[in-house]
């Protein structure tokens, strides 16, 4: 029996993000005209917009017991998201990405993952992580939250689908370092940079054929403005984009997942 939509498993990052009149270079001076302080995370994004759009979802993850971390639980909770699964640790500080946005809206981000990267298989509920129809991963700065993703993929019952964004970070680490999750992941959400990178070769459609062979069951790739790419190695369909007023891109592909995710 389920009790979950789905349950995320990924970083956890309190965003602070500074407005500057320009981003300094060494030995330079700026100066701070504004700021803001967001709940963040890849998967954490994805979770939150799937409790709006009305699904049953949880979290897997690791903060300290700091203002942060608490700060975290908070914005879960009140966005309804059952937090049970989030470990919290007396040690260490919670995670945070400090980020510095000038008048052209160019960014220069400073990422501390904190206790994010301390996270392992056996601090996690097994029966959390089992009692759900989707648990979607997404990455980890460090090497130790990758093994304990590989080691749980590896445990996981036949009834749990796993969805995979995997973001730059772990499309660097290419083909051969992800084969133990794409073997097992039911819908995996790149975009066709990360496809590039994760592979080595141009051309999203070949590059989604490749995960395909992989064991990936289905490929939704993001193609921003030109909307997406979806197969299933059986069915093609390039679905466009409709015009909207882009005010910010910051967090549209954890927002793609959402709704790719409850469709």
């Amino acid at each position: 029996m389920t009790s979950f939509d789905v349950v995320g498993f990924g970083a956890l990052n309190v965003d602070k993000l500074f407005k500057v009149n320009r981003i300094a270079r060494a030995e330079e001076e700026s100066f701070v005209t504004g700021f803001e302080e967001a709940c963040g995370g890849s998967a954490a994004n994805t979770i939150v917009g799937l409790a709006r759009l009305g699904c049953k979802v949880g979290f897997i993850g690791k903060v300290a017991n700091d203002r942060e971390g608490k700060l975290l639980l908070k914005d879960f909770r009140r966005e309804g998201v059952d937090t049970k699964g989030i470990i919290i640790t007396k040690q260490g500080r919670s995670g945070t990405v400090m980020g510095f946005v000038d008048l052209k809206g160019e960014r220069a981000l400073y990422v501390d993952p904190g206790v994010n990267d301390t996270l392992e298989l056996e601090e996690i509920s097994k029966e959390y992580a089992f009692q759900t129809k989707f648990l979607h991963l997404t990455s980890f700065v460090g090497d130790k939250p990758f093994q304990a993703q590989k080691k749980l993929v590896e445990i996981l019952p036949e009834n749990v689908k796993i969805s995979l964004d995997m973001g730059e970070l772990y499309a660097r680490k290419g083909l051969k370092a992800l084969e133990p999750i794409l073997t097992k992941t039911f819908v995996a959400m790149p975009n066709a940079k990360e496809l590039e990178i994760l592979t080595g070769k141009t051309g999203y459609k070949k590059n989604a054929e490749l995960l395909l062979e992989k064991g990936v069951k289905i490929v939704a790739v993001k193609l921003g403005s030109k909307g997406c790419y979806v197969t299933d190695g059986k069915e093609n369909h390039h679905i466009e984009a409709f015009k909207v007023n882009v005010v910010d891109t910051t967090g549209a592909g954890d927002a793609f997942c959402a709704g790719f995710l409850y469709g």
